[in-house]
Order: structure tokens, then sequence, then C-alpha cells
């Protein structure tokens, strides 16, 4: 028979932990991005659906990609792109914030739609 479904999040896990060690930073930044747009995805979900506590996870789970990568900036070779990414990086948790405290599906919209640009930015970086 099938295994339990926690099968499948260890698979998952394991596969995340693989491509993770095989990432260059670029690739990593890529990953974190799309991790984070996915929470974003989650959280408006339970928003709509009235489920404030895993709301609330998934708030956290999105701030703490966030400062993930805020703290991964290098400020001596990135420079000014750096000190704004933080900026940026910073009102989105800003927003996060507000959002959570106000239930609030467009504010996470907002912060939706600045990490998509960012991603495809980088995307359409080379390595």
């Amino acid at each position: 028979m099938y295994g339990n479904s926690n099968d499948f999040t260890h698979y998952k896990d394991a596969d995340l932990a693989i491509r993770t060690a095989a990432a260059s930073p670029h690739q990593l930044v890529v990953m974190l991005l799309n991790g984070l747009l996915d929470e974003l995805t989650c959280a408006k979900g339970h928003i709509s659906a009235r489920r404030y506590e895993r709301k609330a996870e998934s708030i956290s789970k999105c701030i703490d990609m966030l400062n993930a990568l805020t703290s991964a900036l290098d400020y001596e070779r990135g420079g000014e792109l750096a000190l704004r990414l933080a900026g940026l990086y910073d009102y989105c948790v800003y927003r996060l914030y507000s959002a959570s405290n106000q239930l609030s599906i467009e504010q996470l919209d907002e912060v939706d739609a600045i990490l998509c640009n960012l991603l495809q930015g980088w995307e359409g970086m080379n390595n």
C-alpha cells in the first residue's frame, strides 16, 4: 500500500536540501523568492478561508524569508543596490505586518507584485 503523507513531506524536504546544496547564490535567491511567493499565496488563501492561525504562520514564514534575503545582502559589493533592496524588503515586512493585522489580501497583493518584479529581475540575470 501507500505510505502516509509524511513520506511525501520527507521527500520534499530531502529534494529541497539537495537542490539548495547544489545551488549558486543567485539560484538560492530565486528559490527563496519563489518560496516566498508560494507562501504569500497560502496566506491569501488562509485569510479568505478565515484560517487566521494558519494565516499568521504563513505571514511569519514570509517575514523570515524576507529577513533571510536581507541578511544575505552584500553591502560592500552591492553598494546602493543592496541598500535599496534592503529598504524594499523592509517595506514588504511592514506591509505584511499590516496585512496580517488588517486581514488585507490587497496589501498581500501589493507585496506579491513587488516580489514578482524582483523575481523577474533575478531570473533575467545571468549567473
